[in-house]
């Protein structure tokens, strides 16, 4: 369970719910990036979620229910690792645009893992294995939670985030052009979870390169990096 939010009004705001359970997590600050760290058993941390000082931003929401299609299967791209070389900056917003417009897109067995990107231009790319892409040249604002962005809510589950769309939806609806890192704030509040717990809420002003974030909803307790562009 995840929230993505892209907003584009004086600034472009980016903000991200990280909803996990039972995963070992870490915020790691460095001076080109603020990334959010899984601790894979395999390949170690993997740098998964975050902001780089390109201006790039990589949410991975899980899609519920689970589409089969996105099991691998022959030759083509994995999700995760497009999304790694967009945050650590090997490839563009464009260059990856580019690839899932050529090729197939695969996830993980047993698990729909989307992409939610966007650049410093406030461009925005979903990405659904199986399924396709949808790219959007800044968008006024663009919302992703749980569900496939093609089904909407032909498909229901517990944890696609339905209720949480709407109300961010609605909340952006009237959004103002002063629209801030504060508005996006007190979106990701409004859409938190305990369930499956809400543990890094992140907000990147693409403009000023710095990124605001607070752990397992601590709200009065945010961090700020500015990012070396």
């Amino acid at each position: 369970m995840c929230t993505s939010i892209v907003v584009n009004k004086k600034k472009t705001i980016v903000g991200w719910n990280l909803d996990i359970l039972d995963i070992v997590w870490r915020v790691r600050k460095a001076a080109n990036g603020v990334y959010i760290e899984i601790d894979d058993p395999k390949e170690g941390w993997l740098p998964l979620f975050g902001a780089n000082s390109r201006g790039d931003f990589v949410g991975m929401p899980t899609c519920w229910p689970f589409d089969e299609r996105s099991n691998p299967a022959g030759d083509g791209e994995n999700v995760i690792l497009l999304d790694i070389d967009l945050l650590m900056q090997k490839k563009t917003l464009q260059e990856i645009h580019e690839i899932v417009e050529k090729r197939p897109v695969y996830s993980v067995p047993g698990y729909t893992f989307m992409s939610a990107l966007s650049d410093a231009d406030g461009n925005v790319l979903y990405i659904i294995p199986g399924q396709g892409n949808l790219y959007y040249e800044k968008p006024e604002y663009k919302i992703m939670t749980n569900f496939s962005p093609f089904k909407q809510d032909a498909e229901t589950h517990p944890w696609m985030g339905w209720d949480r769309y709407q109300k961010a939806d609605a909340i952006l609806q009237n959004a103002t052009d002063d629209f801030d890192v504060t508005d996006c704030f007190e979106i990701l509040q409004a859409v938190s979870q305990t369930v499956c717990p809400t543990e890094v809420s992140m907000v990147f002003d693409v403009q000023e390169r710095t990124v605001h974030w607070c752990e397992k909803r601590m709200w009065d307790a945010i961090q700020t990096v500015k990012l070396v562009n």
